[in-house]
């Protein structure tokens, strides 16, 4: 076959996910990648994937080669995933340890890099291997519709079956942001996870940034983890130590003139600047002021996405993950919200207004556990929701597009909460 021939059959040309993430994962122009076709003329082949199920369907790219290292990216943490997918992943990695997905009729992509050329130089991969101090590692990969709000992520493992770390590709302008963010966090958590009831948290191993990417590699999650159920009640305990990270109750402060409604109004107008919706923000920030400006809260971290499904259980205690949306300086009590409403968001399916009334009746069932009073949970409801929305507009305004959920619904239910 022709070089011509074997580049029209690489991946990184198609519109569905197994191009985007190909695109992604694949980045540098001297690599190619073929399926079902020769590596062009000089190339050697540096690793070897199985398209599963198939091209059209792509949900997995399954490094081949070492059957124990194809068995783990099946079989690790299978624990968090849904029933359905637990049980497909368990089969196929019975099958994987003995070789016999080797041999399975899955499409086959090919990766090969001209002569002369490094896989630790040319492949995210062999470049992540490098930094781990790894001289082989195989990477496995979801696919996944192509979404502008989503990151690529690399499961790596060596030959031995050992989990090494995941890494998180940040693409275009949002998920930069994300996954600059918690790469912060993850460098500053471990000085204060020690502290009482904090959860564990995945160290950083290495941060990385080159052509438009940056990549976050996180170390494995504890073997034994086992994922909270989706009704499992708050844990205030641990939402306290996130909050303080191991440092005392800090005294509260009124809203008014705080550095966090400084950056809601800051934000607000950034908005304004560039989307009509904008407008709506800077009123609805100002009744925030009106409204909760006399109110003092105790201000804190929180973790961003505090949620059943970025979080588990093993036998040290409690795990979070996904820090990405994490920061400092926000009211005690948000984390507590957000878990309320993406339960009814994400988990229930229920429409923004119904995820705003779960907020409130989670403050107020759970608030005084946090030490929140009624003024207080008013204002952490009505100033998450803020928050919320500022959030939606970050990540439309760096290029992942309007979330349809929040946006302008969520708008639409802070402005009837200021006048009622």
């Amino acid at each position: 076959m022709t070089a011509r021939a074997a580049l029209a059959a690489d991946p990184r040309s198609r519109t569905d996910g197994l191009g985007w993430v190909t695109r992604a994962v694949f980045g540098d122009e001297r690599t190619a990648l073929t399926v079902g076709a020769a590596p062009p003329p000089g190339h050697r082949v540096v690793a070897r994937y199985a398209v599963v199920p198939s091209l059209a369907r792509a949900r997995f790219l399954l490094p081949l080669g070492a059957p124990r290292a194809t068995a783990a990216s099946l079989l690790a943490y299978n624990a968090l995933r849904p029933p359905k997918v637990r049980a497909v992943r368990a089969a196929l990695g019975t099958l994987a340890r003995v070789g016999v997905v080797d041999l399975a009729p899955f499409p086959r992509l090919t990766v090969s890099l001209p002569e002369g050329v490094a896989a630790d130089e040319a492949l995210l991969a062999g470049r992540l291997g490098a930094a781990l101090g790894e001289p082989s590692v195989y990477a496995a990969c979801g696919v996944r519709p192509p979404d502008p709000n989503h990151k690529p992520t690399l499961q790596l493992f060596a030959p031995d079956g050992r989990a090494l770390g995941y890494a998180k590709i940040g693409w275009n302008g949002a998920t930069r942001a994300l996954v600059t963010t918690e790469a912060a966090a993850l460098r500053e958590l471990p000085t204060v996870t020690g502290a009482p009831e904090h959860p564990a948290v995945p160290r950083l191993l290495a941060e990385t940034a080159a052509e438009g990417q940056v990549v976050a590699l996180v170390e494995p999650l504890p073997p034994a983890v086992r994922g909270v159920p989706a009704d499992d009640p708050p844990r205030l305990a641990a939402l306290l130590a996130v909050a303080r990270r191991g440092r005392p109750p800090a005294s509260p402060r009124p809203l008014a003139g705080s550095a966090f409604l400084a950056r809601l109004a800051a934000e607000a107008d950034r908005a304004a600047a560039g989307t009509p919706d904008g407008a709506r923000a800077v009123a609805a920030v100002a009744a925030l002021r009106h409204r909760h400006g006399g109110t003092a809260v105790e201000f804190g971290h929180w973790h961003g996405d505090w949620v059943p499904w970025n979080l588990g259980v093993h036998p040290g205690g409690l795990v979070a993950w996904d820090w990405e949306h994490s920061g400092p300086d926000v009211p005690l009590g948000f984390d507590l919200a957000h878990d309320a409403f993406q339960r009814a968001l994400v988990l229930r399916g229920e429409p923004a207004a119904a995820a705003a009334r779960a907020v409130d009746a989670q403050l107020d069932g759970h608030g005084a556990g946090l030490g929140l009073g009624p003024a207080d949970r008013r204002l952490v409801a009505d100033a998450y929701l803020m928050e919320m929305w500022l959030r939606t507009w970050r990540l439309a305004d760096a290029g992942a597009g309007w979330n349809a959920a929040l946006h302008p619904a969520l708008l639409d239910v802070i402005e009837k909460r200021h006048s009622g």
